[in-house]
């Protein structure tokens, strides 16, 4: 078959994953897979091979982040059933004071609190957020909503344990503290500057309160009272949404909470139980694949500490540690139960991860690689700019971080070897990308439109804009390093 008939079939499988999810609303695992056998039967591979190479696709990104993305998710919930991150978030007020607030959530937001689904997060956070905007010299509502849609999706695809991060890393071969390393090179100044042009525009009159603000209703309730929910939790075929945890399960024009994952009124602690007790596992977690990676680098070896550094023993260490805290916190069978439904939530993120490595392995297979590889010449920008720009394509069609970031790093990993591109830097691009125009499609979009008081123009501009100027930032961050690596 010739290099363009090659390159042709794989635009059409992309291209009727995406018809498939918006126009038939077919489910996204099944878009998924059936594209991946559309590609691999007009490519040549015939139907064992096809077969063959979705399975493994699968299997392999399951062997890789397969047990991150629970231990994850688990974590996450026993954090948000202990009440754990309101009080994080009620602690940042008093700490760094409501105008300074943006910067510290946005920032705590993207680094630290990637466990935690950001439908769960943007709940929990958005009442204090409020109650800081309230506070704040001007237009306290324009800049929280900035701060929460910012660093909770640049959170999702750049930083370890994000959902998006993982499933880049894995896909990728990118080892896990390498990825968080770069990861947090990178969200740092790409959540700090975005928040910054915004609030740059806002002071310009970009923001108008009449018409990019609604009255908040007279039932308002405060921060722990307000509750999403979805029915059973599971999602509906019929919605084509994807519950990946990235806040881009809903479909257009769904008010907010209408898909993805239910969420419950965080609980109370027990009065004994500090804070830093209760974030402690998870960052001893993070810390301990950091130490890692440095150790990695400086080529020093300890057996003790490589395996302690190993990503999956340090997310069951901060798994088990959470688990521990949470008993005496809120009780054995509390932490039970919302362990239950981590594991239902978590087979959702599973099945939407390995079927997007089927993918990924089947465009592989075709060799759209060494096409590739013969079509770039040494330059590496050209190859970044287009897992970016195909990522972007793939987010405002579909509405899914996760699932546009990497099919997009599925097309262009081939390449990597044959340029000398570091992997890292195309899942940092392809995750970059993923994230230009969240609009109406996610529900991240609707969360922050009713939480937030705001009107669908003036989300438009916190949400939409905001994460689209984090994207581009990101990018532009990201070519430097490409010349470096």
């Amino acid at each position: 078959m010739s290099d363009l008939a090659t390159m042709v079939n794989t635009g059409a499988a992309v291209l009727a994953v995406v018809v498939l999810i918006i126009r038939f609303k077919i489910n996204p695992a099944v878009a998924l897979v059936l594209g991946s056998a559309y590609l691999g039967l007009t490519a040549g591979l015939g139907t064992e091979k096809t077969v063959e190479t979705i399975a493994t696709g699968f299997g392999d990104i399951m062997a890789e982040v397969g047990l991150l993305i629970a231990f994850g998710v688990l974590t996450g919930v026993m954090l948000q059933e202990t009440g754990a991150i309101e009080r994080l978030v009620r602690a940042l007020i008093r700490v760094f004071g409501v105008n300074r607030m943006p910067y510290a959530l946005s920032l705590t937001i993207a680094t630290a609190l990637q466990s935690i689904y950001l439908d769960v997060l943007l709940v929990i956070s958005a009442p204090l957020a409020r109650t800081a905007a309230a506070k704040m010299d001007k237009k306290g509502t324009a800049r929280m909503a900035t701060a929460l849609a910012i660093g909770g999706e640049c959170g999702i695809v750049l930083m370890v344990p994000g959902v998006g991060a993982l499933a880049l890393a894995g896909l990728l071969g990118v080892p896990l503290g390498k990825m968080l390393l770069f990861g947090l090179l990178l969200v740092i100044p790409t959540v700090t500057i975005a928040v910054a042009v915004m609030f740059f525009l806002f002071d310009r009159g970009w923001w108008n309160s009449e018409r990019d603000e609604q009255p908040y209703p007279a039932d308002d309730r405060p921060a722990g009272d307000t509750q999403v929910r979805s029915g059973d939790g599971q999602p509906d075929a019929g919605d084509a949404e994807l519950p990946d945890g990235d806040g881009a399960s809903g479909a257009a024009g769904k008010p907010a909470g209408s898909g993805g994952v239910a969420v419950a009124a965080p609980a109370r602690t027990r009065p004994d139980t500090p804070l830093p007790l209760l974030m402690a596992p998870l960052l001893t977690a993070l810390l301990l694949i950091a130490v890692g990676a440095v150790l990695d680098v400086a080529e020093i070896h300890n057996p003790v500490i490589e395996f302690l550094a190993t990503p999956v023993i340090a997310l069951l260490i901060g798994l088990v540690g959470t688990s521990i805290v949470g008993r005496r916190s809120v009780g054995i069978d509390r932490i039970q139960r919302c362990i239950t439904t981590g594991f239902q939530e978590s087979g959702q993120i599973l099945v939407l991860t390995g079927v997007g490595g089927s993918l990924a392995a089947t465009i592989t297979a075709t060799g759209v690689g060494d096409i590739l590889g013969d079509y770039f010449t040494a330059s590496t920008a050209a190859p970044l700019l287009m897992v970016w720009a195909i990522a972007a394509v793939l987010h405002i069609a579909v509405g899914s971080v996760t699932l546009s970031a990497i099919t997009a790093a599925g097309i262009l990993a081939p390449v990597a070897p044959a340029l000398g591109i570091d992997p890292v830097l195309i899942a940092l691009a392809a995750g970059a990308g993923s994230l230009f125009a969240v609009h109406v499609t996610s529900n991240t979009f609707w969360l922050l439109q009713s939480l937030m008081g705001q009107t669908t123009r003036g989300t438009l501009k916190t949400c939409s804009v905001g994460v689209s100027v984090a994207s581009v930032v990101a990018i532009v961050l990201i070519m430097p390093l490409s010349l470096a690596l």
